[in-house]
């Protein structure tokens, strides 16, 4: 995982990598199991696969800033390693409960959220770790092979995720997950000791109020912030349905609901691979906006299918979904990384992480409730919604008029 066109990445980010690359499949991998498994095993509907995205997402909420104030506080390398292995054992624990014929809803939501932590733990501590080996001038690139290898995780995870299901079964699909954390366990291991920080500890709600005010008093992660939340909303307002929505209304089979969640995933390394040659044509500031910008057109042709139902409509949405915001994340992150002190990043990651990945169970909880009571119509309607305020949001604020990264410093 390097450029071939300048001098290669540090051997210790290429493990980083390498071992993102695993996690990311398996995490992929698991959450197109488990409303699979719901649906087809266990005889759920919309409202039911909806509180199990809320159960599955819940950890982000909940954990992303007691994870926050540990990475900037103890071992990256440690955390990383040891909630890598707690994902591995829940995701082994699901088909073991299949064979006993004990797996319910209950069960799989426990484990999904257990086998969360792992990724929000992952999720916190790598941006806090790669400015530590990486040069600052090689952020951006770093940046982009860490989303490339999610991208490629999105792309080929659910549809063999869903292959998996369709073909061979629930217990399968685990336990390849389960040995792809393990894999990226094994590399986290490798990666070079580092110490807690040392000097006289601060007080937990001190270090906390000193992140979220540096990221409230910015003006450039503050409107990022609040775009991040909408479009996190929306979007698992949609994901909290989509499964059965697929299935019961569009009339697909497991591979084809795989097969579009792997379009999204094909979008995703679309962008990655693209976000260079792009960014040489557009300022800084237009190049985040067209995240938000192709998260309404997708949003808007995903609304489309209620009245045209069609297998090529959900994939050109997921297919938008996918290569608009991986831009964005790219962008945003290294703006992040960019302007916040190395010694804060940890909480500042945490804090984002907790508005903008906390929102997927609130989106999933208000999608499972709408579908409850309104139907899945509302539901895509509620999530177009959405999505039309966070390219508000960011529109109207400075981040557009951004023209490079030395603007923002």
């Amino acid at each position: 995982m390097q450029s071939t066109d300048i001098a290669p990445l540090p051997t210790a980010f290429r493990r980083i990598g390498w071992s993102n690359l695993f996690a990311q499949f398996s995490e992929q991998i698991a959450l197109a199991a488990a409303p699979l498994a719901a649906v087809l095993l266990l005889a759920a509907g919309p409202a039911e696969t909806g509180w199990l995205q809320t159960a599955q997402t819940l950890p982000f909420l909940l954990l992303s800033i007691p994870a926050g104030l540990m990475v900037d506080r103890a071992s990256r390398r440690r955390l990383m390693v040891s909630t890598e292995a707690l994902r591995a054992v829940a995701l082994l624990a699901i088909p073991l409960l299949l064979a006993a014929e004990s797996l319910n809803l209950t069960w799989l939501a426990l484990l999904g959220a257990l086998g969360a932590i792992g990724t929000v733990c992952y999720s916190v501590a790598a941006p806090a770790f790669v400015p530590s080996v990486v040069p600052r001038e090689r952020l951006a690139d770093a940046n982009r092979w860490l989303e490339l290898a999610r991208s490629a995780a999105y792309a080929g995870g659910p549809a063999l995720g869903g292959a998996l299901v369709g073909w061979i079964g629930v217990s399968t699909a685990y336990g390849l997950a389960a040995g792809l954390s393990i894999l990226a366990m094994l590399l986290l291991t490798g990666l070079p000791k580092d110490e807690a920080p040392s000097g006289p500890r601060r007080d937990l709600l001190d270090d906390l109020k000193e992140g979220a005010r540096f990221v409230a008093g910015h003006d450039l992660l503050r409107p990022i912030l609040m775009t991040a939340v909408f479009f996190n909303v929306s979007w698992f307002v949609f994901q909290a349905v989509y499964v059965a929505y697929a299935v019961q209304n569009l009339g697909l089979s497991a591979t084809q609901v795989g097969f579009t969640l792997g379009i999204y995933g094909a979008g995703m390394i679309v962008g990655a691979v693209l976000a260079p040659a792009i960014a040489k044509q557009v300022t800084f500031g237009t190049l985040i906006l067209l995240g938000p910008f192709a998260g309404l057109c997708a949003a808007g042709v995903m609304f489309a299918t209620l009245w045209m139902p069609s297998v090529y409509l959900v994939a050109a949405s997921f297919f938008l979904f996918g290569v608009g915001p991986i831009i964005w994340t790219i962008s945003t992150m290294t703006l992040r990384q960019a302007v916040t002190p190395n010694a804060m990043l940890g909480r500042v990651s945490a804090l984002i992480m907790t508005a903008t990945f906390g929102a997927r169970p609130i989106g999933a909880a208000i999608g499972a409730s709408v579908a409850a009571h309104l139907g899945i119509a509302a539901c895509l309607a509620l999530a177009t919604a959405g999505f039309l305020i966070q390219l508000l949001l960011i529109g109207f604020s400075r981040v557009p008029r951004l023209r490079d990264i030395s603007e923002a410093v």
